[in-house]
Protein backbone atom coordinates (compact mmCIF):
# COMPACT_ATOMS: atom_id res chain seq x y z
CA UNK A 1 0.00 0.00 0.00
CA UNK A 2 1.32 3.44 -0.94
CA UNK A 3 1.89 5.64 2.11
CA UNK A 4 1.70 9.42 2.14
CA UNK A 5 5.49 9.49 2.65
CA UNK A 6 5.95 7.34 -0.47
CA UNK A 7 3.63 9.59 -2.45
CA UNK A 8 5.39 12.80 -1.42
CA UNK A 9 8.81 11.25 -1.91
CA UNK A 10 7.91 10.27 -5.44
CA UNK A 11 6.90 13.85 -6.19
CA UNK A 12 10.32 15.06 -5.01
CA UNK A 13 12.16 12.46 -7.08
CA UNK A 14 10.12 13.33 -10.16
CA UNK A 15 10.88 17.03 -9.79
CA UNK A 16 14.60 16.38 -9.23
CA UNK A 17 14.83 14.17 -12.31
CA UNK A 18 12.70 16.37 -14.56
CA UNK A 19 14.46 19.55 -13.47
CA UNK A 20 17.90 17.93 -13.56
CA UNK A 21 18.70 19.42 -10.17
CA UNK A 22 21.90 18.10 -8.55
CA UNK A 23 20.44 18.24 -5.04
CA UNK A 24 16.90 18.71 -3.73
CA UNK A 25 15.95 18.87 -0.07
CA UNK A 26 12.28 19.07 0.93
CA UNK A 27 10.56 19.24 4.30
CA UNK A 28 6.94 19.39 5.44
CA UNK A 29 5.97 20.73 8.86
CA UNK A 30 2.54 20.29 10.42
CA UNK A 31 1.30 20.40 13.99
CA UNK A 32 -0.31 16.96 13.94
CA UNK A 33 2.45 14.85 12.38
CA UNK A 34 6.21 14.40 12.75
CA UNK A 35 8.42 16.45 10.46
CA UNK A 36 8.66 14.86 7.00
CA UNK A 37 11.85 15.24 4.98
CA UNK A 38 13.21 13.95 1.70
CA UNK A 39 16.53 14.50 -0.08
CA UNK A 40 17.47 13.43 -3.62
CA UNK A 41 20.83 13.74 -5.41
CA UNK A 42 24.21 14.83 -4.10
CA UNK A 43 25.81 17.98 -2.74
CA UNK A 44 28.46 18.24 -5.45
CA UNK A 45 31.20 18.25 -2.83
CA UNK A 46 32.62 16.00 -0.10
CA UNK A 47 29.70 16.43 2.31
CA UNK A 48 26.76 13.99 2.28
CA UNK A 49 23.30 15.17 1.26
CA UNK A 50 20.82 14.91 4.09
CA UNK A 51 18.22 17.04 5.85
CA UNK A 52 20.98 19.07 7.53
CA UNK A 53 22.48 20.15 4.21
CA UNK A 54 22.46 23.95 3.82
CA UNK A 55 21.23 25.73 0.67
CA UNK A 56 21.05 29.37 -0.26
CA UNK A 57 17.45 30.59 0.05
CA UNK A 58 17.78 33.88 -1.85
CA UNK A 59 14.75 36.15 -1.64
CA UNK A 60 13.09 34.08 1.07
CA UNK A 61 15.39 36.33 3.12
CA UNK A 62 12.97 39.17 2.43
CA UNK A 63 10.32 37.56 4.63
CA UNK A 64 12.71 37.76 7.59
CA UNK A 65 13.49 41.40 6.90
CA UNK A 66 9.77 42.12 6.66
CA UNK A 67 9.19 40.55 10.08
CA UNK A 68 11.99 42.71 11.55
CA UNK A 69 10.33 45.81 10.09
CA UNK A 70 6.97 44.85 11.60
CA UNK A 71 8.64 44.28 14.97
CA UNK A 72 9.94 47.85 14.80
CA UNK A 73 6.44 49.08 14.01
CA UNK A 74 4.89 47.13 16.86
CA UNK A 75 7.53 48.48 19.25
CA UNK A 76 6.74 52.06 18.25
CA UNK A 77 10.08 52.69 16.53
CA UNK A 78 8.55 53.41 13.12
CA UNK A 79 5.22 53.78 11.37
CA UNK A 80 4.53 51.97 8.10
CA UNK A 81 3.58 55.27 6.50
CA UNK A 82 6.80 56.98 7.56
CA UNK A 83 9.00 58.16 4.69
CA UNK A 84 12.15 56.07 4.84
CA UNK A 85 14.17 59.29 4.89
CA UNK A 86 12.84 59.99 8.38
CA UNK A 87 15.06 57.19 9.64
CA UNK A 88 17.93 57.15 7.11
CA UNK A 89 19.95 60.09 5.80
CA UNK A 90 19.41 59.64 2.05
CA UNK A 91 20.45 61.79 -0.92
CA UNK A 92 17.31 60.82 -2.87
CA UNK A 93 14.06 58.85 -2.66
CA UNK A 94 13.70 59.48 1.05
CA UNK A 95 10.00 60.25 0.60
CA UNK A 96 9.19 56.62 -0.24
CA UNK A 97 7.25 55.04 2.59
CA UNK A 98 8.04 51.88 4.51
CA UNK A 99 4.72 50.36 3.45
CA UNK A 100 5.40 50.98 -0.25
CA UNK A 101 8.88 49.48 -0.01
CA UNK A 102 7.58 46.41 1.84
CA UNK A 103 4.86 45.75 -0.76
CA UNK A 104 7.07 46.52 -3.80
CA UNK A 105 4.82 49.38 -4.86
CA UNK A 106 7.29 52.24 -4.33
CA UNK A 107 8.37 52.30 -7.99
CA UNK A 108 12.06 52.13 -7.09
CA UNK A 109 14.37 50.39 -9.57
CA UNK A 110 15.05 46.72 -8.99
CA UNK A 111 18.78 46.70 -8.11
CA UNK A 112 21.41 49.06 -6.66
CA UNK A 113 23.30 51.32 -9.05
CA UNK A 114 25.65 49.51 -11.40
CA UNK A 115 25.70 46.11 -13.09
CA UNK A 116 25.61 44.05 -9.92
CA UNK A 117 24.88 40.79 -11.70
CA UNK A 118 27.86 41.24 -14.07
CA UNK A 119 30.40 42.10 -11.41
CA UNK A 120 28.82 39.99 -8.61
CA UNK A 121 30.01 42.77 -6.31
CA UNK A 122 27.34 44.23 -4.10
CA UNK A 123 27.93 47.66 -2.54
CA UNK A 124 28.59 48.31 1.10
CA UNK A 125 26.10 50.32 3.13
CA UNK A 126 27.73 53.71 2.61
CA UNK A 127 28.04 53.17 -1.13
CA UNK A 128 24.49 51.85 -1.42
CA UNK A 129 23.06 54.93 0.28
CA UNK A 130 25.27 57.43 -1.56
CA UNK A 131 24.37 55.89 -4.93
CA UNK A 132 20.65 56.47 -4.35
CA UNK A 133 21.20 59.81 -6.07
CA UNK A 134 21.99 57.82 -9.22
CA UNK A 135 19.12 55.32 -9.22
CA UNK A 136 15.73 55.74 -10.85
CA UNK A 137 12.14 55.83 -9.75
CA UNK A 138 11.08 53.67 -12.68
CA UNK A 139 7.34 53.98 -11.96
CA UNK A 140 5.12 56.44 -10.11
CA UNK A 141 4.77 55.46 -6.46
CA UNK A 142 1.73 53.28 -5.90
CA UNK A 143 1.13 52.75 -9.62
CA UNK A 144 1.69 48.98 -9.65
CA UNK A 145 3.83 46.12 -8.37
CA UNK A 146 7.53 46.39 -9.23
CA UNK A 147 9.95 44.09 -7.40
CA UNK A 148 12.94 45.81 -5.82
CA UNK A 149 15.91 44.26 -4.04
CA UNK A 150 17.15 47.79 -3.47
CA UNK A 151 13.99 48.71 -1.56
CA UNK A 152 14.35 45.74 0.77
CA UNK A 153 18.02 46.58 1.34
CA UNK A 154 16.98 50.03 2.53
CA UNK A 155 14.50 48.48 4.96
CA UNK A 156 17.18 46.18 6.32
CA UNK A 157 19.42 49.15 7.03
CA UNK A 158 16.50 51.01 8.61
CA UNK A 159 16.01 48.07 11.01
CA UNK A 160 19.72 48.02 11.84
CA UNK A 161 19.76 51.75 12.62
CA UNK A 162 16.63 51.65 14.75
CA UNK A 163 17.84 48.63 16.73
CA UNK A 164 21.46 49.74 17.12
CA UNK A 165 23.18 46.76 15.49
CA UNK A 166 23.78 45.15 12.12
CA UNK A 167 20.92 43.58 10.20
CA UNK A 168 22.44 40.11 10.78
CA UNK A 169 22.80 40.70 14.52
CA UNK A 170 19.23 41.91 14.88
CA UNK A 171 17.93 38.98 12.83
CA UNK A 172 19.72 36.41 14.99
CA UNK A 173 18.68 38.03 18.24
CA UNK A 174 15.06 38.75 17.44
CA UNK A 175 13.95 35.99 15.03
CA UNK A 176 16.32 33.09 14.46
CA UNK A 177 17.05 32.52 18.15
CA UNK A 178 13.48 32.79 19.48
CA UNK A 179 12.11 30.45 16.78
CA UNK A 180 14.92 27.90 17.10
CA UNK A 181 16.16 28.31 13.51
CA UNK A 182 19.70 27.30 14.43
CA UNK A 183 20.66 26.15 10.92
CA UNK A 184 19.79 29.50 9.31
CA UNK A 185 22.43 32.17 8.86
CA UNK A 186 24.21 34.58 6.55
CA UNK A 187 26.91 32.13 5.42
CA UNK A 188 27.02 28.58 4.06
CA UNK A 189 28.99 26.96 6.86
CA UNK A 190 30.53 23.50 6.46
CA UNK A 191 27.41 21.58 5.38
CA UNK A 192 26.44 23.54 2.27
CA UNK A 193 25.55 22.09 -1.11
CA UNK A 194 27.35 23.48 -4.13
CA UNK A 195 25.19 25.58 -6.43
CA UNK A 196 25.22 24.83 -10.14
CA UNK A 197 24.03 26.03 -13.51
CA UNK A 198 22.97 22.98 -15.53
CA UNK A 199 23.61 23.22 -19.26
CA UNK A 200 20.43 23.26 -21.36
CA UNK A 201 21.85 20.94 -24.03
CA UNK A 202 24.04 18.51 -22.10
CA UNK A 203 24.35 16.97 -18.65
CA UNK A 204 27.12 19.32 -17.57
CA UNK A 205 26.57 21.04 -14.22
CA UNK A 206 28.86 24.04 -13.82
CA UNK A 207 29.45 25.32 -10.26
CA UNK A 208 28.40 28.93 -9.75
CA UNK A 209 30.73 31.36 -7.96
CA UNK A 210 29.98 32.21 -4.32
CA UNK A 211 28.57 35.67 -3.74
CA UNK A 212 28.28 37.98 -0.75
CA UNK A 213 25.40 40.43 -1.03
CA UNK A 214 26.95 42.95 1.41
CA UNK A 215 24.48 45.83 1.93
CA UNK A 216 21.84 44.01 -0.12
CA UNK A 217 21.94 41.08 2.33
CA UNK A 218 18.44 41.85 3.71
CA UNK A 219 17.09 41.00 0.26
CA UNK A 220 18.81 37.68 -0.39
CA UNK A 221 21.79 36.66 1.75
CA UNK A 222 20.50 33.81 3.94
CA UNK A 223 21.37 30.11 3.85
CA UNK A 224 19.28 27.43 5.55
CA UNK A 225 18.04 23.85 5.64
CA UNK A 226 14.68 22.52 4.48
CA UNK A 227 13.53 21.67 8.05
CA UNK A 228 14.33 25.19 9.28
CA UNK A 229 12.49 26.73 6.35
CA UNK A 230 9.46 24.45 6.71
CA UNK A 231 9.25 25.63 10.31
CA UNK A 232 9.53 29.26 9.16
CA UNK A 233 6.75 28.69 6.61
CA UNK A 234 4.59 27.21 9.36
CA UNK A 235 5.19 30.36 11.43
CA UNK A 236 4.05 32.58 8.57
CA UNK A 237 0.86 30.52 8.24
CA UNK A 238 0.11 29.93 11.92
CA UNK A 239 2.26 32.11 14.18
CA UNK A 240 0.34 31.30 17.36
CA UNK A 241 1.35 27.64 17.07
CA UNK A 242 5.08 28.33 16.67
CA UNK A 243 5.28 31.47 18.81
CA UNK A 244 2.49 31.18 21.42
CA UNK A 245 3.76 34.10 23.52
CA UNK A 246 4.16 36.43 20.55
CA UNK A 247 7.88 36.83 21.26
CA UNK A 248 8.59 37.34 17.56
CA UNK A 249 5.31 38.83 16.32
CA UNK A 250 1.73 38.96 17.47
CA UNK A 251 -0.58 36.82 15.31
CA UNK A 252 -2.57 39.95 14.41
CA UNK A 253 0.57 41.51 12.95
CA UNK A 254 1.25 38.45 10.78
CA UNK A 255 -2.40 38.66 9.69
CA UNK A 256 -1.68 42.22 8.59
CA UNK A 257 1.36 41.09 6.61
CA UNK A 258 -0.74 38.48 4.81
CA UNK A 259 -3.37 40.91 3.56
CA UNK A 260 -2.88 41.36 -0.22
CA UNK A 261 -1.90 44.92 -1.15
CA UNK A 262 -1.22 44.37 -4.85
CA UNK A 263 -1.29 41.71 -7.54
CA UNK A 264 1.81 40.74 -9.46
CA UNK A 265 -0.07 40.53 -12.77
CA UNK A 266 -2.99 42.78 -13.72
CA UNK A 267 -4.72 40.09 -15.83
CA UNK A 268 -3.96 36.82 -14.07
CA UNK A 269 -4.60 37.22 -10.36
CA UNK A 270 -2.61 34.13 -9.48
CA UNK A 271 -0.33 35.78 -6.92
CA UNK A 272 -0.35 38.86 -4.76
CA UNK A 273 1.95 40.71 -2.40
CA UNK A 274 1.31 41.69 1.17
CA UNK A 275 3.87 43.25 3.50
CA UNK A 276 6.95 41.34 2.37
CA UNK A 277 5.03 38.12 1.67
CA UNK A 278 3.90 36.45 -1.55
CA UNK A 279 0.29 35.24 -1.43
CA UNK A 280 -0.81 32.44 -3.75
CA UNK A 281 -4.58 31.79 -3.85
CA UNK A 282 -5.61 28.17 -4.26
CA UNK A 283 -9.03 26.53 -4.77
CA UNK A 284 -11.52 26.23 -1.88
CA UNK A 285 -10.42 29.46 -0.13
CA UNK A 286 -6.90 28.17 0.53
CA UNK A 287 -3.92 30.54 0.51
CA UNK A 288 -0.22 29.66 0.37
CA UNK A 289 1.91 32.35 1.99
CA UNK A 290 5.68 32.72 1.83
CA UNK A 291 8.28 33.51 -0.81
CA UNK A 292 10.42 32.10 -3.59
CA UNK A 293 14.17 32.56 -3.75
CA UNK A 294 16.84 32.58 -6.44
CA UNK A 295 20.59 33.14 -6.25
CA UNK A 296 23.37 31.89 -8.53
CA UNK A 297 23.20 28.10 -8.33
CA UNK A 298 20.18 27.89 -6.02
CA UNK A 299 16.38 28.08 -6.09
CA UNK A 300 14.02 27.88 -3.11
CA UNK A 301 10.30 27.84 -2.39
CA UNK A 302 9.05 28.31 1.17
CA UNK A 303 5.28 28.45 1.77
CA UNK A 304 2.77 27.89 4.55
CA UNK A 305 -0.82 26.79 3.94
CA UNK A 306 -3.91 28.47 5.40
CA UNK A 307 -7.59 27.68 5.12
CA UNK A 308 -9.54 24.93 3.45
CA UNK A 309 -10.97 21.68 4.72
CA UNK A 310 -8.36 19.25 6.02
CA UNK A 311 -5.53 21.75 6.46
CA UNK A 312 -3.79 21.10 9.79
CA UNK A 313 -2.35 23.79 12.02
CA UNK A 314 1.20 25.03 11.53
CA UNK A 315 1.53 23.63 8.02
CA UNK A 316 4.59 24.72 6.07
CA UNK A 317 6.70 23.34 3.25
CA UNK A 318 10.19 24.12 1.98
CA UNK A 319 11.85 22.89 -1.21
CA UNK A 320 15.49 23.85 -1.74
CA UNK A 321 17.45 23.04 -4.90
CA UNK A 322 21.08 23.41 -6.00
CA UNK A 323 20.45 24.55 -9.57
CA UNK A 324 19.69 27.97 -10.93
CA UNK A 325 17.62 26.39 -13.70
CA UNK A 326 15.58 23.85 -11.72
CA UNK A 327 12.32 25.78 -11.73
CA UNK A 328 10.42 22.61 -10.75
CA UNK A 329 11.36 23.63 -7.20
CA UNK A 330 8.74 26.39 -7.28
CA UNK A 331 5.72 24.25 -8.18
CA UNK A 332 6.84 21.35 -6.00
CA UNK A 333 6.34 23.24 -2.73
CA UNK A 334 2.72 24.01 -3.61
CA UNK A 335 2.17 20.47 -4.87
CA UNK A 336 3.49 18.88 -1.68
CA UNK A 337 1.23 21.04 0.48
CA UNK A 338 -1.83 20.16 -1.59
CA UNK A 339 -1.02 16.45 -1.78
CA UNK A 340 -0.40 16.18 1.95
CA UNK A 341 -3.83 17.63 2.71
CA UNK A 342 -5.59 15.60 0.02
CA UNK A 343 -4.14 12.24 1.04
CA UNK A 344 -3.51 12.84 4.75
CA UNK A 345 -5.94 15.53 5.95
CA UNK A 346 -6.11 16.75 9.51
CA UNK A 347 -8.33 14.76 11.82
CA UNK A 348 -11.90 16.02 12.16
CA UNK A 349 -12.49 17.36 15.64
CA UNK A 350 -15.77 16.15 17.15
CA UNK A 351 -18.39 18.77 17.91
CA UNK A 352 -19.15 19.25 21.60
CA UNK A 353 -21.94 21.28 23.23
CA UNK A 354 -20.88 24.70 24.48
CA UNK A 355 -22.18 27.36 26.81
CA UNK A 356 -25.40 29.13 25.77
CA UNK A 357 -25.49 32.68 24.50
CA UNK A 358 -25.97 35.37 27.15
CA UNK A 359 -29.61 35.82 28.05
CA UNK A 360 -29.78 39.36 26.66
CA UNK A 361 -28.55 38.17 23.23
CA UNK A 362 -30.54 34.98 22.74
CA UNK A 363 -33.47 36.85 21.28
CA UNK A 364 -31.48 38.30 18.41
CA UNK A 365 -30.19 34.95 17.11
CA UNK A 366 -31.59 33.73 13.82
CA UNK A 367 -32.48 35.39 10.53
CA UNK A 368 -32.50 39.10 9.77
CA UNK A 369 -32.96 41.13 6.61
CA UNK A 370 -30.99 44.04 5.21
CA UNK A 371 -33.32 45.06 2.38
CA UNK A 372 -32.84 42.16 -0.10
CA UNK A 373 -30.01 40.44 1.73
CA UNK A 374 -30.73 37.80 4.39
CA UNK A 375 -28.32 37.28 7.28
CA UNK A 376 -28.12 34.64 10.01
CA UNK A 377 -26.87 35.65 13.46
CA UNK A 378 -25.57 32.91 15.76
CA UNK A 379 -23.53 32.28 18.89
CA UNK A 380 -20.52 29.94 18.60
CA UNK A 381 -17.32 29.54 20.61
CA UNK A 382 -18.33 32.36 22.93
CA UNK A 383 -18.83 34.98 20.21
CA UNK A 384 -21.68 36.60 18.29
CA UNK A 385 -21.39 35.89 14.57
CA UNK A 386 -23.18 36.64 11.31
CA UNK A 387 -23.06 35.23 7.82
CA UNK A 388 -25.09 35.58 4.68
CA UNK A 389 -27.86 33.02 4.43
CA UNK A 390 -26.48 31.92 1.06
CA UNK A 391 -22.79 32.04 1.94
CA UNK A 392 -20.80 28.96 0.94
CA UNK A 393 -19.76 26.79 3.91
CA UNK A 394 -16.09 27.78 3.78
CA UNK A 395 -16.63 31.54 3.87
CA UNK A 396 -15.62 32.94 7.27
CA UNK A 397 -18.39 34.64 9.26
CA UNK A 398 -18.31 38.14 10.63
CA UNK A 399 -17.34 38.04 14.30
CA UNK A 400 -18.38 40.69 16.82
CA UNK A 401 -16.93 41.84 20.15
CA UNK A 402 -18.96 43.87 22.66
CA UNK A 403 -17.88 47.38 23.60
CA UNK A 404 -18.08 47.38 27.41
CA UNK A 405 -18.47 51.15 27.62
CA UNK A 406 -21.40 51.13 25.16
CA UNK A 407 -24.26 48.74 25.99
CA UNK A 408 -25.79 46.97 22.97
CA UNK A 409 -22.95 48.08 20.68
CA UNK A 410 -20.47 45.65 19.13
CA UNK A 411 -17.37 46.05 16.99
CA UNK A 412 -16.93 43.76 13.96
CA UNK A 413 -13.49 42.22 14.59
CA UNK A 414 -13.20 39.99 11.53
CA UNK A 415 -15.01 38.96 8.38
CA UNK A 416 -17.45 41.11 6.45
CA UNK A 417 -17.53 44.79 7.51
CA UNK A 418 -14.50 44.36 9.79
CA UNK A 419 -14.08 47.44 11.96
CA UNK A 420 -17.69 48.60 11.65
CA UNK A 421 -20.21 48.89 14.48
CA UNK A 422 -23.30 46.75 15.11
CA UNK A 423 -25.95 48.59 17.16
CA UNK A 424 -28.97 46.91 18.75
CA UNK A 425 -32.34 48.63 19.26
CA UNK A 426 -34.74 47.16 21.82
CA UNK A 427 -38.43 47.75 22.50
CA UNK A 428 -39.95 48.52 25.88
CA UNK A 429 -39.80 44.83 26.78
CA UNK A 430 -36.07 44.61 26.04
CA UNK A 431 -36.56 42.62 22.83
CA UNK A 432 -34.15 43.42 20.00
CA UNK A 433 -36.39 44.66 17.19
CA UNK A 434 -33.89 46.38 14.93
CA UNK A 435 -30.14 46.43 14.35
CA UNK A 436 -27.82 48.70 12.42
CA UNK A 437 -24.62 47.24 10.98
CA UNK A 438 -22.25 49.67 9.28
CA UNK A 439 -25.33 51.97 9.49
CA UNK A 440 -27.48 49.62 7.34
CA UNK A 441 -30.79 48.72 8.97
CA UNK A 442 -31.50 45.06 9.82
CA UNK A 443 -35.06 43.93 10.49
CA UNK A 444 -36.73 40.62 11.21
CA UNK A 445 -38.83 40.85 8.05
CA UNK A 446 -37.86 42.11 4.65
CA UNK A 447 -38.36 45.86 4.32
CA UNK A 448 -37.61 48.42 1.61
CA UNK A 449 -35.46 51.43 2.48
CA UNK A 450 -38.59 53.48 3.12
CA UNK A 451 -39.72 50.96 5.76
CA UNK A 452 -42.33 49.21 3.57
CA UNK A 453 -42.97 45.75 5.08
CA UNK A 454 -43.76 43.18 2.38
CA UNK A 455 -45.58 40.91 4.81
CA UNK A 456 -47.71 43.63 6.30
CA UNK A 457 -48.76 44.99 2.92
CA UNK A 458 -50.19 48.49 2.52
Amino acid sequence: MTTISDRLGRMVRQAQAKGRIPAVSAALHRADRPLWTCTVGGTGNDTPLDEETVFRIGSVTKTFTAVLVMQCRDDGLIDLDDPVGRHLDLPAHGELTVRRLLSHTAGLQREPHGDVWDSLRAPGVDELLADLARVERVLPTGRRFHYSNLGMALLGELVARRRGGTWAEVLTDRVLGPLGLAATGTGPGERAATGFLVDAYSDEAHPEPPTDFAAVAPAGQLWSTAPDMARWAAFLADPAALDPTGAVLAPATVDEMRWPLTTTDESLWTAGFGLGLILVPRPERVTHVGHDGAMPGFLAAVYGRRGGEGTPGAMGCAVLGSSGTGVEVFDLAHGLLAAAVEHDPAEIEPWRPGRPAPADLRGLLGRWWSEGFELVFSWHDGTLRARGADDPPGKPPAVFAPLPERPDVFRTVSGREAGELLRLTRDERGVVVRMHWATYRLTRRQEAFDGYDFRAGD
